[in-house]
Formats: C-alpha cells, sequence, structure tokens
C-alpha cells in the first residue's frame, strides 16, 4: 500500500552556523515492488523507492530569492575552508634523478639527446638536456608536495631533445609513492615500460613541512606559546639538526586599493598568489570589487633565506585563464619584521608600475647558521621555467652589462698604467713604495686578508650602497613592451622562419652574454655590501682561509683538497657535485634582479602615467 510522507530538509553549512539557508519540502511516496506505480526500469535495477518531488511553490521561491542575495556575499566565505585544505600538501617527495641507463637511441648518429620528466598530481618538473648519450648523468635533486588527492603515483617519462622539430617520445615509467617506507632515502632502478632502458632515483618521503593558512585572529607567531616553541626550533642549539629546515616566513595578506580594471561591469574579481620557490598558495576570492579585503596569513616553510616571495594579484574569470593585475618580488632578507607596508604593484616582469597598491605585513624567523650553511650549496632550481626566447631587447641589454664590467676592468687598468706612466707623483711615488713593500713581505695569507680589507672599507667609506638605486636606473633602459609587440607582428614571416633555423645560437648567445654580466655583477655587489649577510659571510670566510693559511703550509691544504677530491665519489657514489664559490655568488643579486626587488615609493592615488615618469623603466 503506497504512503505519502511529508519531509522537510532544512540546508546547513557548518561554517556559517548562524545563517538561514532556506529548506526544501519533499513528498515521499514508499511505493511497494508489485505496484503498478513503479516504473519498470527501477524494478530492472531491483529499486523498491520512488521519489516524487512536490514542492510548495511560495517556499521554493524564497529558497531561491536566499540564494541570489547570499551567492556573492558569502560564497568566498563558505569555499575558504575546503579552499584551504585543497592547498595544503600533506607530505614531501624529495628527489635525486642520479642517471640513465641504456636507452632507446632516437637521433641518426646512434645516440639521444634525453631530459625527463616528472609529474605528480598538478606539479611538473622538467630536468635539463644531456646530450649525445645513452647513458646520461643528471644528477639533480628537487622536491615535490604530496597531496592527498593525487593518488601518491610518480609519472615519469623520458625524451629526446630535438631542434626545430617535435621531441621523440623514449620510453615512461610510474612510482607508486604509497609503497614506500617514509623518512627512509629509497634507491631505486625503474625500467623504461615502452623501450629499453632504466631511470636511477633516490627517493625520500618525509612529513609536512609548517605551511598553513589562517586567519588574522589564528596568526601562529602571535601566539606566546607558539612562538616560543618557534624560536626554540630555530634556536642555535638546533643548528646542526635537520639542515633542510632553515626557518619559517609568515605572510599577513591584508587588503589592496585601486587595483585595475579587468571586467566590462568596470570592476574585477581579485585573488593572491603567494609563491616562494616552489611553494604556492593563494587566497579566495573577492568577487567584484577594486578594494579587496582577503585577512589572511599565510605560512611557509622556509629551505633557504635567500629566497624571494613572489606576490601576484590575478582577476578571476570562469571562462578563461585569469587575467593579471599585478605583482611583487620581496627577498626574505629585506623582510622588517612586524612592520605593515604598502607595496605599489609592478607588472609581470617586475620593471614597472602598474595600478594598485596591496598591503602585507611579514615576518621571517630563521636559524643564522643553517642560513650560511645553504648558502654554498645548489639554490632550489624553479619546477617548470619558460623557454628562453630570442628578444633583441634583451641580447643588446646583456651586451650592455658584460661592457660595462668590461669597461670598469679596463678603468682600473688604466689607472694602474698611470701610476707607471708617473701623470702624478705623488701617486706614482705611493704606489712604487706599496709594491716594494707588498712584493718584499707578500705571504700567501695576504690574498684573503687583502679582499677583507676591501670589504671593511666599503662597509665604512663607500657611498656605493646609497647611490646604487641612481646608478643602476641610468645604467638600465628598457624598451616598452608594447613597442616590442609591435616590432614582432609586423616582422614579415618568412624572417621569422628563418629566424628560427638559428634561434638556438642566438639564445645560446644571449644566456652566455647574461651570465657574464651577472657574474661580475654579483661580484661588485658582494663587495658593496649589497646584501649585508652575504657580506658578513665572505668576510667569515676569508677571515677563516687567512688563518689556514697562516698557521698551515700550503701543501697540506693542497695535499687535502686533492684527497677530498679523489676521494668523494667513494664516500658517496650518487652525490651531487657543486662549487661552493659559484653557488655562493648565484645568491647575490645581479642588477638586474636588483632592479626587480627594487620597492617602489609613490602615491597610491597616482595614475600609471604618472608612475612610470616617476620610474622611468
Amino acid at each position: 500500500m503506497s504512503r505519502t510522507i511529508p519531509v522537510t530538509l532544512v540546508l546547513k553549512d557548518p561554517q556559517l552556523p548562524n545563517e538561514d539557508l532556506g529548506s526544501l519540502e519533499l513528498a515521499v511516496t514508499l511505493t511497494p515492488k508489485s505496484s503498478p506505480m513503479e516504473d519498470p526500469r527501477d524494478t530492472a535495477r531491483g529499486e523498491v523507492k520512488t521519489y516524487r518531488w512536490k514542492p510548495y511553490v511560495n517556499k521554493t521561491m524564497l529558497l531561491r530569492r536566499s540564494w541570489k542575495r547570499s551567492t556573492k556575499q558569502q560564497q568566498s566565505l563558505r569555499l575558504t575552508e575546503v579552499h584551504r585544505k585543497s592547498q595544503l600538501w600533506r607530505g614531501i617527495v624529495s628527489i635525486t634523478l642520479i642517471e640513465g641507463r641504456n636507452l632507446t637511441p632516437m637521433d641518426p648518429n646512434g645516440l639521444s639527446d634525453p631530459y625527463a620528466k616528472f609529474r605528480l598530481g598538478p606539479q611538473k618538473y622538467k630536468s635539463k638536456t644531456v646530450s649525445k648519450t645513452l647513458s646520461p648523468q643528471w644528477r639533480e635533486q628537487f622536491d615535490l608536495h604530496l597531496y592527498e588527492e593525487t593518488g601518491g603515483v610518480l609519472e615519469i617519462t623520458v625524451w629526446d631533445k630535438d631542434t626545430g622539430r617535435r621531441d621523440d617520445f623514449i620510453g615512461r615509467c610510474q612510482l607508486d609513492l604509497s609503497t614506500l617506507t617514509k623518512e627512509k632515502t629509497h634507491h631505486l632502478e625503474l625500467p623504461l615500460e615502452e623501450s629499453r632502458g632504466v631511470l636511477v632515483l633516490l627517493v625520500t618521503l618525509t612529513a609536512s613541512a609548517a605551511v598553513s593558512i589562517a586567519d588574522l585572529s589564528l596568526t601562529p607567531l602571535e601566539d606566546p606559546e607558539e612562538r616560543r616553541e618557534i624560536l626554540k626550533r630555530y634556536g642555535v642549539r638546533k643548528s646542526l639538526s635537520n639542515l633542510r629546515d632553515v626557518g619559517i616566513v609568515q605572510v599577513k595578506v591584508l587588503r589592496a586599493e585601486g587595483l585595475m580594471v579587468a571586467d566590462v561591469t568596470g570592476k574585477s574579481d581579485p585573488f593572491c598568489v603567494l609563491e616562494l620557490n616552489n611553494d604556492r598558495l593563494q587566497t579566495h576570492t573577492i568577487y567584484k570589487n577594486l578594494n579587496p579585503e582577503w585577512n589572511k596569513v599565510f605560512t611557509f616553510n622556509v629551505k633557504d633565506v635567500h629566497s624571494v616571495l613572489e606576490v601576484s594579484v590575478f582577476d578571476e574569470d570562469r571562462d578563461r585563464s585569469a587575467d593579471f593585475l599585478g605583482k611583487v618580488a620581496i627577498p626574505l632578507l629585506n623582510i622588517h619584521n612586524g612592520v605593515q607596508k604598502a607595496y605599489l604593484l609592478k607588472n609581470k616582469e617586475l620593471t614597472a608600475p602598474t595600478k594598485g597598491v596591496i598591503y602585507l605585513e611579514m615576518e621571517v624567523v630563521y636559524n643564522t647558521i643553517k642560513a650560511a650553511l645553504k648558502t654554498v650549496v645548489p639554490a632550489e632550481q624553479k619546477y617548470v621555467e619558460e623557454e628562453p626566447k630570442v628578444s633583441k631587447q634583451l641580447l643588446q641589454q646583456n651586451f650592455n652589462r658584460v661592457k660595462r664590467c668590461i669597461m670598469v676592468l679596463f678603468s682600473y687598468g688604466t689607472y694602474i698604467n698611470s701610476c707607471f706612466e708617473w701623470e702624478s707623483s705623488q701617486r706614482s711615488i705611493t704606489a712604487f713604495i706599496l709594491f716594494v713593500v707588498v712584493v718584499w713581505n707578500f705571504e700567501l695569507y695576504m690574498l684573503p686578508l687583502g679582499l677583507v680589507l676591501l670589504l671593511v672599507w666599503n662597509y665604512f667609506f663607500s657611498s656605493g650602497r646609497e647611490t646604487a638605486e641612481t646608478s643602476m636606473e641610468a645604467m638600465f633602459e628598457w624598451e616598452d613592451v608594447e613597442e616590442d609587440k609591435e616590432e614582432k607582428d609586423s616582422e614579415p614571416k618568412g624572417f621569422m622562419d628563418k629566424l628560427y633555423a638559428i634561434q638556438d645560437v642566438f639564445i645560446s648567445v644571449q644566456t652566455a652574454l647574461d651570465e657574464v654580466a651577472s657574474f661580475g655583477e654579483r661580484l661588485k655587489n658582494t663587495f658593496n655590501w649589497t646584501v649585508p649577510f652575504l657580506s658578513w659571510l665572505a668576510i667569515t670566510a676569508l677571515c677563516l682561509a687567512t688563518l689556514l693559511l697562516y698557521l698551515i703550509p700550503l701543501r697540506y691544504l693542497v695535499l687535502a683538497w686533492g684527497v677530498n677530491k679523489f676521494t668523494k665519489k667513494l664516500r658517496d657514489p650518487y652525490m651531487i657535485e657543486n662549487n661552493e664559490l659559484l653557488d655562493f655568488l648565484s645568491r647575490v643579486p645581479s642588477d638586474v634582479q636588483m632592479m626587480q626587488y627594487r620597492e617602489l615609493r609613490a602615491d597610491p592615488g597616482q595614475s600609471p602615467n604618472k608612475r612610470r615618469r616617476a620610474y622611468p623603466s
């Protein structure tokens, strides 16, 4: 016998317990299986219930109006908790790509130019390309985040790099991370599934670092007990434990003002993305607002205190990718703890101001000894970096940077030569006396000692730090992006085809010029105290070198160096080779990076055109 039961379902949201979200009223009819009212398709599926909707019209209309009123105001708040949980990772997968063995040849010469791609959920990493080999030695280390939703399956593909045409697929393999023991390094040899060859990896699963998203009322460093625990964790006594955990940075994303209009309605739907190396978190979206208030606190684990925090603002679009609104880059060592600051937003290249200001308050806590030790190991690379492109502007800029470095050396040579030419009697006599005294009393330990004296001199007497911004503005002349695009669009396609054939040569020259110029600029910026932490670290290392050269004969030091070099491979066959000096210099910003990291100071009410004139780019 059929029965109709009235059922009222009250809509609830755990995030909004006090909000009236409406209700659904249903009439549920329970029908026996043999009843003529049943649907034959339901009988075939073995179902014994038929639900019939009989909503009350007035209640339905009220419900729809309630949803419409609350959509724009409460949608961000309702999804905040789900959004937060989807971003936080539950562990870190540390991967060292050692080598490949006996890969399939893909080129006519019987060899390949292999590189590997890794994918874990939404994350991707691409290794460097090793030319002309079937047994590539990559020796690269990187970290990926392990999310609950990914299933923990690491996908690896190997490709052969080809210039001017599509890369050839060599093979693939998969690794189920759930089968690996945590907190232990696993040595794995994975055979490729679709061809011959083996990949050799070292994989370590570790617990999640200190990463969180919270409201302003739940700030970790403002809780006295939690702050005391954090300071203890990064205190001097913990300097030699877990060297990868250098510190934490807490970022309060408060609000933005005067953002760019991105929608036809004259408004934007802004959200904020924070990136620290390969760690990426974001705020919820504030809809139809040019002055959004996020009021969120983000906590990142710091693996390298020389990292740069990038904060970008985007406009959300449902049907296409988000529109870029502005960006700032802040080196962690430039953070003033606990100070709320307004940062003028810049364009994607960080070379010119755009419209809008973002308000941030940051605090970084780190262990100084761990930070110093981390300085002389290879810096973490981005998972997937943009492929370099041929740019006449960039080629000219890098050429000018190299030319400036050469001109500095030339000016020093001219000055020394003037001492030999007796252009100034006082200068030549002083130089001659100094030359005789130094040569007569020279000892090897005086070389690092001389560099220490140069650093000390610049610290007390050089005005380079005060005039650095002015000189860099004069040195760099950035061309407008729109003009560059117009020039590219006007180029005939035939010329572009020819240019594509030789673009690898241009890119190689362009990259080489950048590396040479950056090397010279980083040396200069080390002695100019551009980054005091690194300059003090250089003084400490040079003083130690002076002491060792003074106390220990040179032959013993060379012998110790040689023994270490010859036995390093025997002691650790899978270690990644590195040059401590180059790793140190990689942390010193070049002049281009100094321009990108420079904080612009302008009236928030100024228009972008006025800001461009105030800050010529």
